[in-house]
């Protein structure tokens, strides 16, 4: 297996790690794998295999995603030659709780992916292999994996939603009151001082003030950026690590694409 599997990992923070995995498996009866660690939710996205497991038999292809538990014996079985590409997405035990009803237990069975969820992963992995920013690719992953769960069992992904329209607006207050003053608090950390899954967060937010989480980061980066450059700040680099950009070229783009002008213009009009 070591010479035809391999996985390059795109995405690992929060407790949440995203795998692009390639096996090159000519057709033809697979090896035994264990599957330590993590839970996972895998996406196929060419080829196609039989997956043999204590969930039975299983043929999968880019319509199907499964799930891996720790510790979980499979087997992998190729039809054809030239194998598969999938993606990965494990998460810890304690997020993929909060995610699923309080058991971190993943499903047995194969879980049909929608048009809509097949290519957000796509996106997503592509978002993730250029290197997107850090708190935007957790959030869409946590909710990639919400989105792909909950037709398996809508009950365990709606559970400790808030009920009504007041609960959800004080808790997206609740949030914005954190992230003013901690506006790098990863998404899972926010949501476990805040009592509610990331999912929930993350979409009750977006609900209530029209973007996202990550997006309202990016905002008050860029908030706290203006505010540095209308106090004169010159050093664009010692700018843009101190406030949670990748580079100097991420805080140009980020501040053109919210304002219209770049940084240096943005000084001379306050000048």
């Amino acid at each position: 297996m070591a010479n035809v599997l391999s996985a390059r990992t795109v995405l690992d923070r929060d407790g949440v790690k995203v795998d692009d995995v390639a096996c090159r498996h000519e057709s033809g009866r697979g090896l035994h794998a264990e599957h330590p660690g993590h839970h996972a939710l895998v996406f196929v996205r060419r080829g196609c295999f039989l997956r043999s497991s204590s969930g039975g038999d299983a043929l999968l292809d880019p319509t199907l995603a499964y799930c891996m538990n720790p510790g979980e014996e499979a087997r992998y079985d190729h039809p054809h030659d030239h194998g598969d590409d999938c993606t990965s997405v494990w998460l810890d035990a304690d997020l993929l709780a909060s995610l699923w009803g309080g058991d971190p237990t993943l499903p047995l069975r194969p879980l049909p992916t929608s048009p809509e969820i097949d290519l957000e992963h796509r996106l997503l992995l592509a978002a993730c292999r250029r290197g997107a920013d850090r708190h935007e690719l957790v959030e869409r992953t946590i909710t990639l994996a919400a989105g792909a769960l909950a037709p398996g069992d809508p009950g365990r992904v709606a559970a400790g939603r808030p009920a009504t329209a007041h609960a959800r607006r004080a808790l997206a207050d609740a949030a914005r009151e954190v992230l003013a003053a901690e506006p790098e608090r990863p998404l899972p950390d926010l949501a476990r001082a805040l009592a509610v899954s990331p999912h929930h967060l993350s979409r009750v937010f977006r609900s209530a003030t029209g973007h996202t989480i990550s997006r309202h980061r990016m905002r008050l980066r860029v908030r706290a950026a203006l505010e540095r450059l209308g106090g004169g700040e010159h050093d664009l680099a010692r700018l843009a690590a101190e406030l949670g950009f990748a580079d100097q070229s991420h805080l140009c783009r980020v501040v053109r694409a919210e304002t219209g002008g770049t940084p240096s213009a943005l000084r001379r009009a306050f000048a």
